[in-house]
């Protein structure tokens, strides 16, 4: 758990970073740069629930998942 909880941790931090450096790059670079790291920051939330959510192979209390690669056949 502790592996999803650090990736959701640096994923979010990075959507952040980006939301929030996007005010001095419209400044330095004008608006296209600007929009455009919005995007990404705006893509990464959702992709950052999904990995938080999926089950880890080496993490003992994953392991009766019914779903994903840890669910007994």
């Amino acid at each position: 758990m502790k592996r999803r909880v650090r990736r959701y941790g640096w994923l979010m931090g990075a959507c952040l970073t980006l939301f929030a450096g996007s005010l001095p790059v419209w400044y330095l670079f004008g608006t296209g740069w600007a929009v455009a790291m919005c995007l990404v920051a705006m893509v990464i939330p959702p992709i950052a629930v999904i990995i938080a959510n999926s089950s880890d192979p080496t993490d003992p209390a994953d392991h009766d998942a019914r779903y994903g690669p840890n669910a007994e056949e």
